[in-house]
C-alpha cells in the first residue's frame, strides 16, 4: 500500500471543510430554535397575563353576586296578610 502524501493535506481539508459546514448549518438551526422559543415564551406570558386579567374580572363579578345575595338573604320579608 502506498500513501500519496499530498493527497493527505487536501483530503483532511475537504473532510474539515463538511465538517465546518455542518457546524455552520447546527449554527443556524440552533439560532432558529431559540428565537422560536423566545417567540413561545413572550405568547405564553402574554395568554397568563389575558388569563390573568379574566380571573380578576371574574372574582370581582363573584364578590359582587355574593354581596348581593348576602343583601337578599339580609332584607326582611314583609309578608302582607290579610
Amino acid at each position: 500500500m502506498t500513501v500519496r502524501y499530498e493527497a493527505v493535506n487536501a483530503m483532511l481539508l475537504n473532510e474539515f471543510l463538511k465538517e465546518h459546514q455542518k457546524v455552520a448549518e447546527q449554527q443556524s438551526t440552533i439560532t432558529e430554535l431559540k428565537a422560536i422559543v423566545a417567540k413561545q415564551q413572550d405568547d405564553f406570558k402574554a395568554t397568563i397575563a389575558q388569563q390573568q386579567k379574566q380571573i380578576e374580572t371574574l372574582a370581582v363579578t363573584v364578590q359582587k353576586v355574593s354581596e348581593k345575595l348576602e343583601l337578599t338573604k339580609a332584607a326582611p320579608q314583609l309578608v302582607n296578610n290579610p
